[in-house]
């Protein structure tokens, strides 16, 4: 309890089972908050950072007021006051107020009672009481009521997860649009595709940019398909999830009010034991959160060695120039923007690893270590989000093709006479690629002046880069 002692030492003196603790006047928070701040001094990163874990933290005390409320397990003119607390807190107002480090013991304890005295003292405000008086509104007894940290945290953070892949998805989209449209400006430029970094086929440069947008959409699919694990939860699971000290009129409720208050679809777990120290759906998404990295990264790593040189590497695109490259080698440029999401996804996969480390780590009935999955599994969304923009803005939209060398390298490689496989078999083709690199000829010449193919197939080939041959193959 709070003693609301005075204005003039800029403090008020809040008390616990441990003791009594000193909290700034200003502060919307409490002692159990004011505890944490001095506990857990680890990463500098405030919970209040992570908008889209207040914000589910406060629908879910706002669906347990309006359940509490409803059940008369809570005064109607208290039940009022802890909702209209919530949608503050939902709508970003006071994200200053979250100061606990957002890597913390207790099994997300502080973050739960952090919640608890921000919307409790923001109640007590609009019912026209000090901060602290929580013999009026108490943010255990009112806030907290038929709640458990065990049961809020893990629910929160599967709506934060949901709530923030809206705007990964968003970014992707954009993202995969952005390739879409420079592989349909580059597709009638043949090039000639790689296996092992060697000359392999033809292909057009518009088919690799393609082919990037394609996967970006698949890894789309994939996040959804993983969320949608997300969207069983154990709220009224209290403790271990026998549903102790929580009114079972409430356990049937509370779930469905909070689908209804936070939009998203629910549905109750099936065994709360179970769920209240499962983490398999927080795995999984993180899974699927790599698998986007990776494949973001692979994408970056083939831009950068398209783009090398420009005089001695494969220079087959321009990426747009964003910043001098060298404080030695003057004119150098380097491309900066797909190294960035080189090292967003290298992040992204150790968190992948924090996640299965701290799931692993979980015994008997609770995970006490889902503060680290929250932090590893948000940290990783909102860099992949920004890595997502950054990547669009100032570099896809403003690739260019060398048009020229593409068409050169294409008309001069060997990797042509993969097409004429059908017609000519493996080992007259390879015989004709073998001669063509040994005496210089262009190898579709040289087909033409050996008298293997028609003028008119290869020049068919020739014209469509990467399409094959029309007609029916000779016979083997």
């Amino acid at each position: 309890m709070s003693t609301g002692a005075g204005h003039e030492t800029g403090v008020r003196i809040e008390q616990d089972s441990l003791g009594s603790v000193a909290v700034p006047t200003s502060a919307l928070w409490g002692i159990h908050t004011e505890r944490a701040i001095l506990n857990f001094p680890v990463s500098g990163i405030q919970l209040g950072s992570h908008r889209h874990l207040v914000r589910a933290l406060a629908v879910v005390k706002k669906a347990a007021a309006l359940t509490n409320t409803e059940l008369g397990l809570i005064p109607a003119d208290i039940g009022h006051a802890i909702v209209t607390a919530c949608d503050t807190v939902a709508a970003g107002k006071v994200d200053e107020a979250f100061p606990v480090d957002v890597i913390q013991g207790g099994a997300g304890t502080s973050t739960n009672m952090n919640a608890n005295e921000v919307i409790a003292n923001l109640a007590l405000q609009s019912l026209g009481h000090p901060r602290g008086s929580y013999d009026v509104i108490d943010p255990i007894g009112h806030v907290n009521k038929c709640q458990s940290t065990n049961d809020v945290y893990p629910t929160a953070l599967r709506l934060a997860l949901v709530f923030a892949l809206e705007g990964l998805l968003e970014r992707l989209a954009l993202l995969s649009a952005a390739f879409a449209e420079r592989g349909n400006a580059f597709a009638a430029i043949p090039k000639v595709g790689r296996t092992q970094l060697q000359d392999a086929v033809p292909m057009t440069l518009g088919q690799e940019f393609t082919a990037f947008a394609v996967t970006l959409e698949e890894d789309q699919r994939r996040l959804r398909e993983a969320a949608a694990l997300l969207r069983e939860c154990s709220l009224g699971a209290t403790a271990i999830g026998t549903g102790i000290t929580a009114d079972p009129r409430y356990v049937e409720r509370v779930i469905d009010q909070l689908a209804a208050v936070s939009g998203v679809p629910l549905t109750r777990a099936h065994d709360f034991v179970e769920a209240t120290w499962d983490t398999g759906a927080f795995m999984t998404f993180s899974g699927a959160l790599k698998r986007t990295a990776i494949k973001l990264s692979k994408i970056c790593s083939d831009l950068r060695l398209l783009s090398s040189g420009p005089q001695t590497g494969l220079a087959e695109i321009r990426l747009p120039p964003r910043q001098a490259g060298s404080s030695i080698m003057p004119g150098k440029v380097n491309p900066v923007i797909p190294e960035v999401i080189n090292q967003i996804a290298f992040y992204v996969a150790g968190a992948d690893v924090t996640v299965t480390m701290a799931a692993d780590n979980g015994q008997l009935q609770l995970n006490a270590f889902e503060p680290v999955i929250a932090h590893a599994l948000l940290q990783s969304m909102g860099w992949l989000a920004n890595g997502c923009d950054i990547l669009r803005e100032l570099c896809v939209t403003g690739i260019e093709a060398n048009e020229p060398l593409l068409r050169s390298r294409s008309q001069a490689s060997t990797a042509q006479v993969t097409a004429l496989v059908p017609y000519l078999g493996y080992s007259a083709a390879a015989g004709l690629a073998h001669r063509a690199e040994v005496s210089g000829q262009d190898v579709l010449e040289l087909a033409i002046i050996e008298g293997l193919m028609p003028h008119g197939q290869l020049k068919t080939l020739a014209n469509a880069g990467n399409d094959n041959l029309s007609g029916e193959p000779a016979c083997q």
